[in-house]
């Protein structure tokens, strides 16, 4: 086996302290911080960013107060809060759907922090013997883990970083205090145009944190992602209405007009062409890593036996991974106790059925999580590696989870129980999906983010099994804190359009996307009314967009069309999609001026490039962390005085003001974003 030869910033012999008091509460701290804002920003658009490159930036910061600190103690740190980043989209992509589904009231402490800790343990584990394959000898890039690498290696030189990512969350933070706590700047802007029968509607969200989330997915993704939009609204909308009889578009939208109406249908109609498109992207993604799965568990196993045959006295310490025997052992354990949370969550009563059926069930639950965790988790890796962590295909792989689940279960109980005629026993079951979902989920979001953190560790000369460690603290720091998070988010603004309490603010909602979609689709298989042309036409869609792409794979083109991005921007509401379109196109310009500038300077312009790069992402970074953070905050007051016009100071009535004022305040930070980018070093 012959190894790619990358040079560590700290050589194996340097036995640097990594796992330290210090870093140990540092970490575990900004685990359950960017958990947080992480839940908000998933629950708000659908999606979430890597906090591997903000988290190591505020350790740089923060370790730096003491006389004693190093870059494996700061990329320890990372590896721990970054694992709090990702457990929050495994679970605000499943969790919530029980509340969409009444299942849940609220989100109750034990049962939420058990699926979400064993379900990240299971993805902390999986990767272990993936390590060595995918990141040692593989050519995968891992963009985010290649990223944080270096901001850790430029935080030896200074902390310029820190406050550039200050500064834009400080902006941020009160641009967002403006939009939706005192209500001077309006959060979003659009409207619609009438054909016939048909809407065309289009709008923007005046988001900086997706303005940021562009930028750092780059002018490819956001494409995509906005492309999908316009195949949902400017496409998919007016064709049905115009199709539609008159009485099926009046049910659909009620009294609604214009806009509201094209987001009804799409609500209820349009979105599901995005399950569709994430089922056939999922299947893709798992034939397209058979192979290299296959591959790279061979050459884990391989190389475990090299160890033993050597008696590991000559493997570096950068080359050291957790023990297979205890990685093994730990999968087995964690058998049992997710038995007993499938168990104690999903209700015999409600379901009805006979005991043996029920412990069917829930057998196949807890085999069919060990099973599915590593296969997935061994594509949302691979994936990492490919496109980043942002955009590794969590939502893909768990809405087919869910679907087989169903009808998995379908098939276990549906002899005993017609859950077409009984909602209460289909929501049970779609219920039941969900969770075994949200475990899976849990284990995907993880091995993506662990197998970048330790990318980096690869670059800096960390030991692999002390940021496995250290995985697992990240783990259960933030599954101690994401249900009362969750909770807190919930009874502040509502979720999907279930709120707490009446008179609640629909414009504040947090619109829970993949949530939504993981319950239509569970509930949807038992009572057997799920939307299956639009799945269909979804996944004709899908593969369209596959063929494309190889096609482009195969004539060596730079822009490429990754299925799963597209399917994002389907099911994502049209006005999130262009706040990221706007981001990658800053993104791109940027880079275009500064590799301009470069040659015409006769300086090196991939250098150049790279550098305004890292001062986008950092400024980004900070976008996204301040409106996160700032959500979370202004979630208290109105879940205190429940109105989410607690601090509201600008009166009603002016909501052309607002448009017009949040409007130019989105431009200015677009033009901020942009020359933060091209300013000379």
């Amino acid at each position: 086996m012959s190894d790619k030869k990358i040079t560590p910033f700290i050589s194996p012999e340097d036995d640097l302290p990594q796992i330290t008091f210090k870093a140990v509460v540092l970490g575990f701290i900004l685990s359950a911080i960017l958990a947080g804002a992480n839940a908000y920003l998933g629950l708000k658009v659908g999606m979430t960013v890597s906090a591997s490159i903000p988290a190591a930036v505020i350790s740089m910061a923060v370790l730096k107060l003491f006389k004693e600190s190093n870059i494996l103690e700061n990329n320890i740190v990372q590896t721990a809060a970054s694992a709090g980043e990702s457990l929050a989209a495994g679970v605000i992509f499943t969790l919530p759907a029980l509340i969409l589904l009444k299942y849940w009231l609220d989100f109750p402490f034990m049962e939420t922090a058990a699926i979400a800790m064993f379900g990240g343990i299971l993805g902390v584990l999986f990767t272990i013997p993936l390590r060595r394959a995918l990141i040692v000898e593989s050519d995968l890039q891992f963009p985010e883990g290649v990223a944080t690498g270096e901001v850790l290696k430029a935080g030896t030189e200074g902390g310029a970083g820190v406050k550039t990512i200050i500064q834009a969350g400080l902006a941020a933070a009160a641009f967002k205090l403006s939009q939706t706590g005192l209500k001077i700047f309006a959060s979003s802007v659009g409207g619609s145009v009438k054909a016939g029968k048909s809407i065309f509607g289009m709008g923007a969200d005046l988001s900086v944190a997706l303005l940021a989330v562009g930028y750092i997915v780059g002018l490819n993704i956001a494409v995509l992602i906005f492309a999908g939009g316009l195949i949902s609204w400017l496409f998919g909308i007016p064709i049905y209405m115009a199709v539609s009889s008159p009485e099926e578009i009046s049910a659909i939208v009620g009294a609604a007009e214009g806009y509201d109406a094209a987001l009804a249908i799409w609500s209820q109609k349009i979105r599901y062409l995005g399950v569709g498109a994430m089922v056939v992207g999922g299947v893709w993604a798992l034939i397209s890593l058979a192979k290299p799965l296959v591959d790279g568990v061979k050459s884990s196993m391989a190389a475990v036996k090299e160890l033993k045959r050597g008696g590991g006295g000559n493997i570096p310490r950068t080359e050291m991974d957790t023990p297979i025997n205890i990685v093994g052992m730990g999968i087995i354990g964690l058998a049992i106790p997710i038995f007993i949370v499938f168990m104690y969550v999903i209700d015999i009563e409600h379901l009805a059925v006979s005991s043996g059926a029920y412990w069917g069930a829930i057998t196949f639950g807890v085999v069919f999580s060990l099973f599915a965790g590593f296969l997935f988790s061994s594509v949302a890796g691979y994936m990492a590696g490919l496109v980043g962590s942002s955009n590794n295909p969590i939502s893909g792989v768990t809405i087919a989870t869910v679907l087989a689940t169903s009808l998995c279960l379908l098939a276990i109980l549906g002899s005993q129980v017609d859950f077409a005629a009984d909602m209460e026993k289909a929501t049970t079951a779609a219920a039941a999906a969900i969770i075994v979902g949200a475990m899976i989920a849990c284990a995907a979001a993880l091995a993506g983010d662990n197998l970048q953190d330790l990318k980096a560790g690869q670059l800096v000369g960390a030991t692999p099994y002390k940021q496995q460690i250290m995985q697992v603290v990240g783990v259960v720091a933030a599954a101690l804190v994401i249900a009362p998070i969750l909770s807190l988010l919930f009874n502040a603004y509502g979720l999907g359009g279930v709120f707490p309490r009446e008179g609640m603010n629909p414009e504040e909602m947090l619109t829970a996307p993949q949530a939504t979609l993981m319950q239509s689709v569970a509930e949807g298989v038992f009572a057997r009314n799920l939307e299956w042309s639009m799945i269909i036409i979804g996944g004709l869609i899908a593969v369209a967009i596959i063929i494309m792409d190889e096609i482009l794979k195969r004539k060596g083109s730079e822009f490429r069309t990754p299925v799963l991005a597209v399917a994002v921007g389907i099911y994502l509401p049209v006005e999130l999609s262009v706040p990221i379109f706007l981001g990658g196109m800053i993104a791109w310009g940027a880079a275009k001026v500064v590799r301009s500038r470069a040659v015409a300077k006769g300086d090196n312009p991939e250098e150049a490039e790279t550098n305004a790069e890292r001062k986008g992402l950092l400024f980004s970074s900070g976008l996204i962390t301040g409106e996160a953070l700032i959500g979370i905050i202004l979630a208290i007051p109105f879940a205190l005085f429940e109105s989410t016009d607690a601090l509201r100071i600008m009166p009603e009535g002016l909501g052309w003001l607002t448009s017009l004022l949040g409007a130019g305040a989105a431009v200015c930070f677009m033009i901020w974003l942009y020359k933060v980018a091209v300013k000379k070093d």
